[in-house]
C-alpha cells in the first residue's frame, strides 16, 4: 500500500452506487471490468490524475461513492475514447466518467475550487435557456465565479476575440428555445428516477 493512501472501510461505502452508474446509458458494462489496466494505460492524461481509470472503475463498483465523486480524474478526462478503445472487454468507461460528473454536479460533490462544474453548469444554463451560448457572456460569468482578476488581465485578448468576430456581444438564441427548454425539462424529470 502507497504511503498516505488510506483503507477503505464498509463504513465508506453508499450501498446501490454502483448498480446506479451501470444503469445509466452507457454504463450497462461496468460490472464486467476485470482491472487489467487497459484504460489507465491508454489515458494520455492518467499522469495528471490522483486515481488512475481503473481504480475509479474500481470505486465505483465497490460502491465508494464519495472518493469516486471527488477525486480529480473525472474531471482531467478529455473524452479521447482512447481508455474505451483499448477496453478488452468494451466497457464504456468514457460515459461512466460522464455519468459520474453528471452526480458529482448534482450533489455538489466535487473537489472544493475545481472550476470545471462551473463552467458546465453555465454552459448548461445558457443552453436551456437560448438555446445556443454567446462565448462572451459565458466567459464573464465563468470569470465572475471563480476568478475575476483573470478577467481584467485578459481583456485586451476578450476585445481580440470581440474585433474579429471570434467571440459576439450580442446574446444569442434559437427561435423555438422555449420548446427546446420544455423538452431538456421533461428529460431531466424522466431521469431523475435513475440518477445514483
Amino acid at each position: 500500500m502507497e504511503l498516505g493512501q488510506k483503507i477503505k472501510c464498509e463504513a465508506d461505502r453508499t450501498a446501490g452506487f454502483g448498480k446506479a452508474i451501470a444503469a445509466m446509458p452507457g454504463c450497462e458494462r461496468l460490472g464486467s471490468c476485470i482491472q487489467c489496466g487497459a484504460c489507465s494505460g491508454a489515458c494520455p492524461l492518467s499522469i495528471y490524475m490522483d486515481q488512475s481509470p481503473r481504480q475509479v472503475i474500481a470505486l465505483v463498483r465497490g460502491d465508494f461513492k464519495k472518493q469516486a465523486l471527488s477525486c480529480n480524474t473525472i474531471w482531467l478526462c478529455s473524452s479521447c475514447y482512447a481508455c474505451t478503445v483499448q477496453c478488452p472487454r468494451e466497457i464504456g468507461i468514457t460515459d461512466i466518467m460522464y455519468a459520474l460528473k453528471q452526480c458529482a454536479m448534482s450533489e455538489r460533490a466535487y473537489p472544493a475550487g475545481l472550476s470545471i462544474p462551473i463552467l458546465a453548469r453555465q454552459f448548461v444554463r445558457m443552453v436551456v435557456r437560448r438555446g445556443r451560448i454567446t462565448e462572451t457572456r459565458l466567459v464573464m460569468r465563468f470569470f465572475l465565479q471563480t476568478n475575476w482578476k483573470a478577467a481584467i488581465s485578459s481583456w485586451r485578448l476578450g476585445l481580440n476575440l470581440i474585433r474579429t468576430r471570434r467571440f459576439g456581444i450580442r446574446q444569442q438564441h434559437i427561435k423555438q428555445h422555449l420548446e427546446l427548454a420544455a423538452m431538456l425539462a421533461q428529460a431531466k424529470n424522466a431521469n431523475a428516477g435513475g440518477s445514483p
